[in-house]
């Protein structure tokens, strides 16, 4: 493992998804700098925690569906079994079902919202019942959760109603964890990520965007690892940002401005649609405002 521990020594973080891609390379990186890591996964992921404990680390594989509330429970309870705390989660586990409106069953629609947004709440719900316990009891220490959200919840993309609405709701999830959690010491954050997954690479159209580099020397932009380094930052003791949006991908990560207000009129009176339509379609009044979107597959 890695000589280089002082980051995350000592703490316990769960990683859902974490069998394959994205969330493996988060579990084996948060291992290599001193975390004690509970692997979940649809199915048992001994993979993943057998390189870990090869590697000289600790780690424990937990089997379920996080979309389950009982799933949420069992991690957390693998946590303080196994290592005695909690002190962070990685929320990564997702699935795609695409489809235009038109075509998309309900099926589909609640499988995607089902596994993001509920399974996020399952394992929030039960850390945050240990934490609010735990500071309650004067054992209050540095807490943090780590939502993954996309570029295609905080911009749109189409053909994805279900998973673009449950990725919007992952980034509002961290906010919410942060007014609701802040005082028992818990922060929370939500990362963007653009990588060569199972999911992307599924879609004929972003298969090729994402391709690895013919070149082996040459930087593989869109390796999932790349992603890990800016969770693994995220999770440690001390870390100084919270309720805050990351986009990530290669050697890029970018800090979001949010959702914000860029024009304003006012009145010191209800307004009439008369009025309203005479200074909205006036021509001082900007009818769209700059949205900078980076630009992560070029």
């Amino acid at each position: 493992m890695s000589q280089h521990r002082e980051q995350l020594d000592g703490r316990v973080v769960i990683v859902t998804g974490a069998g394959a891609g994205i969330g493996r390379e988060h579990a084996l990186l948060m291992a290599r700098e001193g975390a004690r890591v509970v692997v979940n996964d649809l199915a048992e992921p001994a993979d993943v925690v057998s390189e870990i404990i090869a590697a000289g680390g600790r780690a424990v594989g937990v089997a379920g569906n996080v979309s389950e509330m009982a799933t949420g429970e069992r991690l957390v309870e693998a946590a303080r079994d196994a290592f005695g705390d909690l002190h962070a989660i990685v929320n990564n586990a997702g699935v795609v079902r695409d489809a235009m409106v038109w075509n998309m069953s309900e099926e589909d629609y609640d499988l995607v919202v089902d596994v993001h947004l509920k399974g996020a709440f399952s394992v929030i719900r039960a850390a945050a019942r240990h934490w609010r316990a735990e500071s309650k009891a004067g054992r209050q220490v540095d807490r943090a959760i780590v939502n993954t959200t996309s570029a295609a919840g905080l911009h749109g993309n189409v053909g994805q109603w279900n998973y673009a609405a449950a990725k919007a709701g992952l980034a509002a999830q961290a906010l919410l964890a942060v007014a609701e959690l802040g005082h028992y010491g818990v922060r929370a954050n939500a990362i963007s990520p653009a990588a060569r997954t199972a999911m992307v690479t599924s879609s004929p159209g972003l298969a090729a965007a994402v391709a690895a580099p013919e070149d082996e020397d040459a930087f593989d932009k869109f390796h999932p690892r790349n992603a890990s380094p800016l969770v693994a930052y995220l999770v440690k003791a001390d870390c100084p940002f919270t309720g805050q949006v990351f986009s990530v991908t290669g050697g890029h990560v970018g800090l979001y401005r949010g959702f914000s207000v860029g024009h304003v009129v006012e009145a010191d009176h209800g307004w009439s649609v008369a009025e309203l339509a005479a200074i909205m379609e006036d021509e001082s009044f900007p009818h769209a405002l700059e949205i900078i979107r980076p630009n992560i597959m070029s």
